[in-house]
């Protein structure tokens, strides 16, 4: 059925007698109650349904020039919150947040917290991606077992931008529990964990929240093998940071003499937060 026969359908049935909710149910949802609403408007103030123009209020501010004066904005180098946009284009907040999501479908991508990289710093990072592309394929990849620290204390981590108590004054608010109490130097344990395509190995937990090469060999590096062997076999990578402990020659040692493959410190470069995966999860 066209629309247009479902709008005389409609028309015949409510100057019949019948009310939007019947209309609504007798035509099985074929249009929803809204509309069958909105069409009733239409006939008792036209005597029919007219959709040659929009039945809603005209756009004042969502026109295709405020699209455009966006994009353009949005373009430049600089860049702009909403309510800076808003005041720039003399139209309301709610108005700019429209054009945004609707008029250009956007949305509010937060910022990424990243090392700075030097010169030095990117130029061995092509290094390692041209030494990875010329002696691992994609399979490979899959067979690299990922590693990191990761220091956890008993504050957690705690966003106060997801946190809101709504009272009258902030002496109110305090009262409800507007403060969050944070220790000065809080108790924490450092956790080293390994990920692979097969899944974690077993975590290891330094209570004192220190590890050196001698820990790292003695604690760290046999779950490692041992893990990496269960999920991977007998052919796959082992990969690992530029830390201290990491880069001791003892620790390269033996890493050498244990692992099937692994990654030298000559070839990580230093600052890579987007080439493990920790970097994201951990």
């Amino acid at each position: 059925m066209k629309s247009k026969d479902i709008q005389k359908v409609v028309k015949t049935k409510y100057e019949n007698g019948d009310g939007p909710m019947k209309i609504y149910r007798d035509l099985a949802g074929v249009v929803s109650l809204k509309t069958i609403k909105l069409w009733i408007k239409m006939i008792n103030n036209t005597s029919s349904i007219n959709l040659s123009s929009s039945p809603g209020r005209p756009r004042i501010a969502r026109t295709k020039a405020n699209i455009l004066r966006a994009k353009w904005r949005l373009d430049q180098k600089k860049q702009v919150s909403t309510r800076k946009l808003a005041v720039e284009m003399d139209i309301s907040k709610s108005s700019v947040h429209r054009i945004l999501r609707e008029g250009l479908a956007c949305f509010p991508y937060k910022k990424i917290k990243q090392p700075r990289l030097t010169d030095i710093q990117k130029m061995k990072r092509v290094k390692f991606a041209n030494w990875v592309l010329n002696n691992y394929t994609k399979d490979d990849i899959t067979k690299w077992l990922f590693t990191d620290e990761k220091f956890f204390d008993l504050d957690g981590i705690y966003n106060a931008q997801n946190d809101r108590v709504w009272a009258m004054s902030q002496e109110e608010a305090d009262k409800k529990g507007a403060t969050h109490e944070k220790i000065k130097f809080p108790v924490k344990v450092m956790v080293w964990l390994g990920a692979c395509a097969e899944g974690l190995t077993v975590p290891v937990i330094f209570e004192d929240g220190t590890m050196d090469a001698q820990k790292y060999i003695k604690e760290v590096l046999p779950i490692a093998l041992k893990s990496g062997k269960k999920m991977l076999g007998n052919n796959w990578t082992y990969q690992q940071d530029g830390a201290t402990p990491h880069t001791h020659r003892l620790s390269q040692k033996w890493c050498a003499d244990h692992f099937p493959e692994f990654i030298p410190k000559i070839r990580w470069s230093s600052n890579s937060p987007d080439l493990c995966p920790f970097d994201y999860s951990l």
